[in-house]
């Protein structure tokens, strides 16, 4: 859907090597969050999957602070810290 407007403002979409390379780690940090999560739902672990589920903002948001110097807002930070903590409280029991 987006790649005819992408083709016509290829010019200012095109980022540094370094930012895509980022881009492809941070995506691939992603998926690995979510095959972990479909092989332990196969599994039946579903304490690991609701960990793993609790913690995919945390898989895409942390490389992107640290990697691409992306900023959070408030809200997004309680998210981050509410995901946290429920992790905490899971593996509590």
């Amino acid at each position: 859907m987006l790649l005819p407007d992408a083709a016509r403002h290829a010019r200012r979409l095109k980022p540094p090597p370094v930012r895509c390379v980022q881009a492809v780690l941070i995506g691939a940090g992603a998926a690995l969050g979510l095959v972990l999560y479909l092989l332990a739902a196969q599994r039946q672990l579903l304490a690991v999957a609701v960990v793993l589920a609790s913690l995919y903002p945390a898989l895409t948001v942390v490389p992107g602070l640290a990697l691409m110097r992306e900023r959070i807002s408030r809200r997004q930070a309680l998210g981050l810290l509410g995901a946290g903590i429920a992790t905490v409280l899971l593996t509590l029991g």
